[in-house]
């Protein structure tokens, strides 16, 4: 499994990704990220399709959208609990009818 990273990344506004769109999958292929504007402010980025989510992790913190220590994740605590024998699923279904 080779490691794919992010090699450079180049701005590009949205009509010019409307009327290029091909050739900017094909410069996302061989492994650059595209970052897309729209009047100069950033709106999304484009990325390489990596193979494990190791892969995809190591992608995101390269490109700067993540910071992680790499130390597991505690258990989260409920924020609430239903009181009584219903379940929180059945709540939920009676209260959408």
């Amino acid at each position: 499994m080779t490691s794919r990273r992010a090699s450079t990344e180049r701005r590009v506004g949205i009509r010019e990704l409307k009327s290029r769109l091909s050739e900017c999958v094909r410069e996302v292929k061989r492994g650059s990220t595209i970052l897309i504007t729209e009047h100069g402010r950033r709106v999304a980025r484009i990325i390489p399709e990596t193979d494990s989510f190791d892969e995809r992790i190591a992608t995101l913190r390269h490109s700067g959208t993540i910071q992680w220590s790499g130390r597991r994740l505690g258990t989260a605590k409920a924020d609430a609990r239903a009181r009584g024998t219903r379940t929180v699923a059945a709540m939920v279904v009676e209260n959408r009818e």
